[in-house]
């Protein structure tokens, strides 16, 4: 069967791909291993980009069934710093019906459905993907959106990510919380990287997160924390690899282009993937498009470059942050700035609500941060604490 863009995994980033390249007219193969609804491991928070990203791809409004929360217990390294309330809506969904509905905008914009189908061999430079049925799928242009293992980045540089760099999360479902609980987020609840408490509809989202390298404990971290927020200790724990930190260097090759969790296109401080994900999907197919109208199939990538840009200017802003919060000299002042300024904690919700960026967030932290840890910033010498 040939079509013009075969897109490999249908969760946020595969979706919107689809739809992006169905709606451009392009004969589009949606294929994944799972039939939809799927549950997936994730904290599920949907912040104020991912909204915006929404409904830019999507051309709808966010579906009822997500949640709407308007304050937050923010922690930083087992200190309280405050509960920030009025802040911009922070959404929270269930991945269970979030992707299926992402899958049927997909093929309601003409997508053809190759969910439920296990890939039997893969050769994405050649365009082609042969199911476990025997179908055979050919397109010049191949997306790889089968996240943090994808088979798609396998094929091309012989491993899906880099074991010294990848963060690993536990997560567990727990029992309703009230209605007007706040959202808990806990930064250095695990050695660089963070906790979540996301109270939702008929669920509590627990977790923790953070380098997985540098938390061979990560499964006491996670007991301890499901404990202080009195989540039973039999509640089943799940696991999975997080991709935060840098983006992948080359994020496909020429007529092969890998978006989302693939291209580790997570957000590197809160470890939000989903708005990247839609995102990336999008652009990756409008690259698809624009190489294959020049009969330059090759040029994929370097088109998908160019539109990424926006999101890896993001992402270095953010790993500068990720440092002011996390690295030794660093974290004690930022402690103290955030406790100390009002202003600051506000922000930090602000771009999670999407009102702002991180080069706005960097130029706060950097105006507020104490005299004593500018001083660091010049003096300190790295001892073997950066990720």
């Amino acid at each position: 069967m040939l079509f013009d863009v075969i897109v490999i995994g249908a969760g946020p980033a595969g979706a919107a791909a689809a739809r992006t390249a169905a709606s451009a007219g392009l004969r589009t193969a949606l294929v994944d291993k799972a039939r939809f609804p799927r549950d997936k491991l994730c904290g599920g928070g949907f912040t104020g980009r991912a909204a915006r990203y929404f409904r830019e791809i999507f051309e709808t409004d966010l579906p009822e069934t997500f949640d709407s929360k308007s304050a937050v217990t923010l922690y930083g390294f087992g200190e309280k710093l405050g509960v920030i309330g009025d802040i911009p809506p922070v959404y929270l969904t269930m991945r269970l019906s979030l992707d299926a509905h992402l899958v049927a905008l997909a093929l309601a914009a003409g997508a053809e459905d190759f969910t439920g189908k296990r890939i039997a061999e893969l050769a994405p430079e050649a365009g082609r993907v042969t199911l476990a049925d025997g179908t055979r799928l050919e397109a010049p242009v191949v997306i790889g959106a089968d996240g943090v293992t994808s088979a798609t980045a396998r094929a091309l540089f012989g491993r899906p990510f880099d074991p010294a760099r990848i963060g690993f999360a536990l997560e567990a479902e727990g029992p309703a919380l009230p209605a007007d609980a706040p959202l808990r987020i806990d930064m250095g609840a695990a050695n660089w990287g963070y906790g979540w408490s996301f109270p939702k509809s008929g669920s509590h989202t627990v977790g923790v997160g953070g380098v997985h390298s540098r938390n061979p404990d990560l499964k006491t971290i996670m007991r301890a924390y499901m404990a202080d927020l009195d989540v039973p200790a039999e509640t089943r724990v799940k696991g999975q690899y997080l991709p935060f930190g840098k983006a992948r260097r080359a994020p496909g090759r020429d007529n092969v282009l890998l978006a989302g969790d693939a291209a580790w296109l997570v957000d590197p401080v809160t470890g939000e993937g989903i708005a990247y994900a839609m995102k990336s999907g999008q652009l990756a197919a409008l690259a698809a498009r624009d190489a294959l109208a020049r009969h330059e199939p090759d040029a994929a990538l370097r088109l998908y470059r160019q539109r990424l840009r926006p999101i890896l200017t993001a992402m270095r802003h953010a790993n500068m942050v990720r440092l002011l919060l996390y690295w030794g000299p660093f974290k004690t002042g930022f402690v103290r700035a955030v406790r100390k300024s009002g202003h600051l904690r506000h922000d930090y919700m602000r771009l999670l609500g999407g009102e702002i960026e991180y080069p706005d967030l960097m130029r706060a932290l950097v105006r507020r941060l104490p005299n004593y840890l500018m001083r660091a910033l010049g003096s300190a010498k790295v001892q073997g604490d950066s990720p």
